[in-house]
């Protein structure tokens, strides 16, 4: 490899997998992603790590799962922790995101050798020497942080909010940084040029279609009588059946139909931004076909599907993300790999597409088989966790059976997505499926959980 290739990293926030054309969905409208992955490779059983925004973040970037790098809840990477976007500075490419990063503590670059556009906030607990009585002194008071579940859903509708300003502020700052990296106008450099030595990592990461649930009228009133309705009653598990607020939502149709179609004007805000992202490319002379191309969201939402809404549960509507990846260069695309897939996996895809060494001791694989068309010897599983009231939660997919293991006397999950892809019927129990629920058991205290892990846990070992 003579040079290296640029890299183009689109990523959303809380973006329900099967809201998408390019997943089948025809109500939303999402052009642009949809043409990546008319010539990409697009994974349909792609996993977050951890079904909530910063554990799955940290753990994408890092190429480990929660438990390896040790953000199993909402604590951020140690500082200078080697992620993706510091190894490939090591080769020379200069790595540069606009938007959310969710990284709280005290090192706010983690890799990046630039940062533009807002979120770079180190939080309270972080700040060095903190004076704790003057911190008490402002102490929230109780009720006037995070909306419930159920305010979230009755004021959806049409605004401009923070997360719309924000993502626009984001966008139109990754086109301003394009001109100025691929192009001098002052100097009659050519198109294409740069003034930068080495390649480009450029991440544009948006918050949309994160709730707050609000999208601008011509949108809301298209989706309002489109968009499909999730009307169904909890189950009776006593963690699935319950929203993030660990109690139900009571809300009617009407609100449930005002916040679906929100969201939805939000998935094609967020096209709209990547395909502005995608035309300056264009215009400062590059082609796209030269770049990677990825595409991704942290964790998806359940939009009132089961009775439940936002994230962190293992429902597909929540643990699923969409996963495109297009380099026509590179491999051929337009296909779809059905194999299970973790966003942990970009670390080592990305070095592999780059010829740069995949390092040691990650829980990532390299993707790059499964994007050339070899699915022989894919070991078939995707893990994600997430720790709630002190207790681990831990989802295991393998092929079409997803196991869930809550801890305590709360009983285990398995779902068995190939005859029931609702995910309504609870099979840990059916003496058919006795083998893989004890191959399952097995399979969670190797990965250090459950009544008997193991002590000395390293990672998944899949290298």
């Amino acid at each position: 490899m003579d040079k290296r290739p640029n890299i183009l990293f689109l990523m959303s926030d809380e973006h329900r997998a099967d809201v998408a054309g390019f997943e089948g969905n025809n109500v939303v409208r999402t052009p642009h992603l949809d043409r990546l992955a008319e010539s990409g490779v697009t994974f349909r059983n792609a996993y977050t790590p951890s079904p909530i925004c910063v554990p799955a973040r940290q753990c994408m970037m890092s190429g480990r799962l929660p438990k390896t790098c040790g953000c199993e809840g909402w604590v951020d990477l140690e500082p200078r922790y080697r992620t993706f976007a510091r190894e490939l500075s090591r080769y020379a490419y200069n790595t540069v995101c606009s938007g959310k990063l969710h990284h709280k503590g005290p090192d706010q670059m983690q890799g990046w050798t630039t940062r533009i556009a807002p979120d770079a906030t180190v939080t309270p607990q972080h700040i060095e020497n903190r004076l704790e009585a003057e911190f008490d002194r402002y102490e929230r008071e109780p009720g006037t942080g995070k909306w419930s579940n159920e305010k979230e859903v009755k004021r959806a509708g049409i605004a401009y909010g923070p997360y719309q300003h924000f993502d626009t502020t984001a966008t139109d700052a990754a086109e301003h940084f394009i001109e100025t990296f691929f192009s001098d106008p002052y100097y009659d450099r050519p198109p294409g040029f740069s003034q930068h030595p080495g390649p480009l990592l450029l991440k544009l990461s948006l918050l949309q279609p994160h709730y707050p649930f609000f999208t601008d009228e011509a949108k809301f009133k298209y989706y309002l009588n489109r968009v499909p309705v999730y009307t169904d009653s909890p189950c009776d598990h006593p963690v699935l059946a319950l929203s993030q607020q660990n109690k139900p939502v009571d809300v009617n149709y009407r609100d449930i139909k005002r916040a679906t179609a929100a969201y939805y004007g939000m998935v094609e805000t967020i096209d709209e931004h990547f395909g502005a992202v995608l035309k300056k490319l264009h215009e400062v002379g590059q082609d796209i076909d030269d770049w990677i191309v990825v595409y991704t969201s942290d964790h998806g939402e359940m939009l009132g599907q089961h009775g439940i809404w936002e994230k962190t549960r293992f429902y597909e509507a929540s643990v699923r993300v969409p996963l495109i990846i297009r380099w026509p260069k590179g491999f051929d695309g337009a296909r779809v790999c059905d194999k299970n897939v973790n966003l942990c996996d970009l670390f080592a895809t990305i070095c592999e597409l780059c010829g740069i060494p995949i390092p040691e001791g990650l829980d990532s694989r390299s993707l790059v088989p499964l994007l050339k068309g070899d699915e022989s010897g894919w070991c078939n599983e995707s893990i994600s966790h997430i720790r709630r009231s002190g207790k681990d939660h831990i989802m295991i997919k393998q092929n079409a059976l997803k196991y869930q293991h809550y801890g305590g006397d709360v009983p285990e999950v398995l779902f068995d997505l190939e005859r029931d892809p609702g995910e309504n019927k609870n099979l840990v129990v059916d003496p058919k499926y006795a083998e893989e629920v004890e191959r399952f058991r097995k399979r969670l205290a190797e990965l250090g959980y459950g009544p008997a892990p193991v002590r000395d846990y390293r990672g998944a070992g899949y290298t």
